[in-house]
């Protein structure tokens, strides 16, 4: 008999439910029977099925909005105003995978271009790329299934997802509602294993494609062991700088920084963790910060009015304080929070000037915490934000369009915005990270790109 994991609520840590464990037998018959599927041409879903099970799951999915946002805020510990969205933005990404069905489109090569090409036809057509192996993180634990999953399904891949062990709850029933929307089972199997059963999962040869978001550490090392042939997407965090010059409207900054630092409790890998400013308004921006930070109710998500929620663990929590407590001890000004609220809570915390070589100067916080840094020279404020192995998205607040200019030509980031949060996404754009922080490109349209190849057909007249 399979072990069970409890799943609890990372405010109270009170058990809300439990799921079983596979062991690798499970996941071999899975990887199997996925492998097999593939290889049977002739039992590949048609476009007009596919898309008639991802409609039947938006509508089913809205049936039950309630209920899956109390089951992200329950399992996930996200605000329940935020988790609904998160439902939200999850249908919308599975009706924009029908959208998207419809562009899976090959293109006419010409042929006769030289004299050794002509008399010949020539055309390619998008095939599934093989079967998808998905492990994903705990923050989004139901939007992020759907960017790994949804895709899968659209392009006819059959699909193995591993969703973080801390909230496979919202995973599983998304998996259910495929099913209960006319996926055949054996095209979407749900696998919750321990990290070397899903290491052995992942670099088994029978993966066509394997879809990561989680830690650097664990998902370049990943990569370095899969297959021959096997292609990738890895998502990572970040330390997501925001620039703020002169001319920057800064009482209207101040609730999208607020926003984009805190939401989650900075537990999002676009977060807002580093704004650099003007010496002479780098602490007025700082004061504002720490009044709007200190003015959010903290604790249970699944309370109405919270805005922030626990950390994912109670050693998150530890974690946090101490990057804190080292960057004070090295002389950074602590102007609000710096304190755990509980064994599951941290509160919304803001540094001035924290030394450059402090772990929240240098490495991803994940967690309520930005930090202001006074600048002389803009220059220097692209140095200090390109000066870390990771690069994700970045934002700018101006009202110089030079400036503004002059930000989108000089951070290194897959998407700068401007007059934005770094935080901001819609889920048809481009999403990724540079360097250290991921590999390949994220969004629906692009997933289901990466997900088939082409086939080129020439025929000679």
């Amino acid at each position: 008999m399979s072990d069970t994991l409890d799943v609890l609520n990372p405010f109270d840590l009170e058990k809300i439910g439990n799921v079983a464990i596979n062991t690798w037998d499970d996941v071999d018959s899975m990887l199997g029977v996925a492998h097999g599927l593939h290889r049977s041409r002739d039992a590949w879903l048609p476009a007009f099925q596919r898309i008639e099970v991802l409609k039947n799951t938006a509508r089913i999915m809205s049936e039950r909005t309630d209920e899956l946002a109390m089951l992200i805020a329950s399992e996930g510990g996200k605000p329940l105003v935020d988790a609904r969205i998160e439902v939200t933005r999850a249908i919308d990404g599975v009706e924009l995978c029908v959208h998207e069905i419809g562009h899976m489109a090959g293109k006419e090569i010409p042929m006769d271009l030289t004299a050794a090409g002509s008399g010949r036809v020539a055309f390619t057509q998008r095939e599934p790329i093989g079967v998808v192996v998905a492990a994903s993180a705990f923050n989004h634990p139901l939007n992020l299934i759907v960017h790994q999953v949804a895709p899968a399904v659209a392009t006819g891949c059959p699909v193995i997802v591993k969703p973080a062990l801390d909230t496979p709850l919202s995973c599983k029933a998304f998996v259910e509602i495929l099913h209960e929307a006319g996926l055949p089972e054996n095209w979407c199997h749900l696998a919750i294993c321990h990290n070397d059963v899903a290491e052995q999962m992942i670099t088994d040869t029978r993966v066509g494609f394997f879809s990561f978001i989680g830690s650097a550490k664990v998902g370049w090392m990943l990569r370095s062991k899969l297959a021959p042939g096997v292609r990738c997407a890895l998502e990572h965090g970040g330390a997501a700088p925001v620039i703020v010059d002169e001319s920057a409207d800064i009482e209207g900054m101040i609730p999208l920084v607020t926003k984009g630092g805190f939401y989650h409790s900075g537990q999002v890998c676009v977060s807002v963790q580093r704004v650099f400013a003007p010496t002479g308004i780098a602490e007025d921006i700082a004061q504002k910060l720490a009044k709007a930070a200190s003015a959010l109710k903290v604790g249970d998500a699944r309370q109405e009015d919270n805005e922030c929620g626990p950390l994912i663990r109670p050693g998150e929590v530890d974690r946090v304080a101490e990057w804190v407590d080292e960057a004070v001890e090295g002389g950074a000004t602590l102007l609000t929070g710096g304190r755990k609220l509980g064994p599951t809570t941290y509160a919304p915390t803001v540094l001035l000037n924290p030394p450059a070589d402090a772990r929240v100067s240098t490495s991803e916080v994940f967690g309520p915490v930005v930090c202001v840094y006074s600048y002389d020279r803009i220059e220097d404020a692209f140095a200090a934000a390109n000066s870390l192995p990771f690069a994700f998205q970045a934002a700018v607040f101006t009202k110089a369009l030079d400036t503004a200019m002059q930000a989108i030509r000089h951070l290194d980031a897959t998407a700068v915005m401007v007059n934005d949060h770094s935080a901001f996404r819609v889920d048809w754009m481009p999403f990724a990270g540079r360097r250290q922080s991921g590999y390949n490109t994220g969004g629906i349209g692009y997933t289901m790109h990466d997900m088939t190849q082409d086939k080129m057909a020439v025929i000679k007249l």
